[in-house]
């Protein structure tokens, strides 16, 4: 028996997608991921929830604490697997742009 206990998923529900934007809602409970990936667009990260993330990416792990509401952008390429490390439910918002 392994040692480790696999993670629960993250949940996507795609809010919208057409040609301009792909927008995703995330939800995740306590210590629930999205599976490591890696992202071919640019996007904009809304928290809707306060969001204590921690993120594998391929040079480390790293904590990150984002407040409901404060939106950042990230440029495509970007890997990592997202981790909620809270003890509470977390989501957000996630905007995907097509077209620059």
């Amino acid at each position: 028996m392994s040692q480790f206990r696999a993670r629960p998923p993250a949940v996507s529900t795609v809010l919208l997608d057409d040609a301009v934007c792909r927008i995703t809602r995330w939800d995740f409970e306590p210590g629930a991921d999205t599976g490591h990936h890696v992202h071919d667009l640019g996007y904009v990260v809304v928290p809707m929830t306060d969001c204590r993330f921690l993120l594998e990416e391929p040079n480390g792990i790293r904590q990150v604490d984002i407040a409901k509401g404060a939106a950042y952008r990230r440029e495509a390429g970007v890997e990592h697997n997202v981790v909620n490390a809270g003890s509470e439910p977390m989501s957000f918002i996630e905007i995907e742009y097509k077209q620059s």
